[in-house]
This record gives C-alpha cells, sequence and structure tokens, in this order.
C-alpha cells in the first residue's frame, strides 16, 4: 500500500457495529479485508468501487505486483473487517528514530539477535 502506508505504520481501524454486519464504506477508503482465498491473511486495500459482488478493492501501487482486485474480483463485503480511521506511528518512529528505518526512513535490515541485543519492538 505504498505510498499511503509504509512498513511499521500502525492503524486504528472501525470494524462493523454488529457482528457478521460489515462497516459502511465510501469509494476511495482504505479497509482491512480477508482474502478471498486465504480468509487467515488480511489486507489493507483501498475500497475503489461497489459492485454487485462486493468491493473492488485496490493496491496504492500496482506496480508493485500488488495483490487486489485485479487478481481476486470483488470482495464480498463479509469479508471486509474494517474501515481505517487514522494511521500512527509507534512513538520511537515519529521522533524520527525508528529502530528499522535510517534517517530518510527507509527500511534497513534488522539486526541479528544475540547475546546482549535488545530488539524494541516492530
Amino acid at each position: 500500500m505504498e505510498p499511503a502506508l509504509r512498513p511499521g505504520d500502525w492503524l486504528l481501524v472501525r470494524r462493523g457495529v454488529r457482528p457478521g454486519r460489515p462497516p459502511r464504506i465510501r469509494p476511495g477508503q482504505l479497509v482491512v479485508a480477508r482474502h478471498p482465498g486465504r480468509p487467515g491473511m488480511l489486507l489493507v486495500k483501498r475500497a475503489g468501487r461497489r459492485e454487485a459482488g462486493g468491493w473492488w478493492l485496490e493496491s496504492d501501487n500496482p506496480a508493485a505486483s500488488a495483490v487486489d482486485s485485479r487478481a481476486f474480483g470483488a470482495v464480498s463485503p463479509v469479508l471486509i473487517e474494517g474501515r481505517v480511521l487514522a494511521r500512527y506511528w509507534p512513538l520511537r518512529r515519529s521522533l524520527g528514530t525508528h529502530p528499522h528505518t535510517d534517517s530518510a526512513g527507509t527500511p534497513v535490515a534488522r539486526p541479528e539477535s544475540g547475546a546482549g541485543h535488545r530488539d524494541d519492538g516492530p
């Protein structure tokens, strides 16, 4: 979902008000949905348009070989888990010191864990 989301971003998601009833969604909003072919896998995609079979979900960066409705078609409303309300960052990243990005925010390799190493999170 780059450029809208970056690795390490955290999301505040509003789920459906009632179990089994999907949240209200409008085209252009980011949603969290279950992959139609792999229900254990969650996807974050942009709701493109409403179709007879459900929602057409799109990637913000289709050139990155992203998995979206171009691969699996419209997604049934019952597979939409929620609507993204906000994106936020861990405190360390918001201060420009995310442990796994450089000063420009580019992801870098995680250090190997070993004696004396403390991993402070995602």
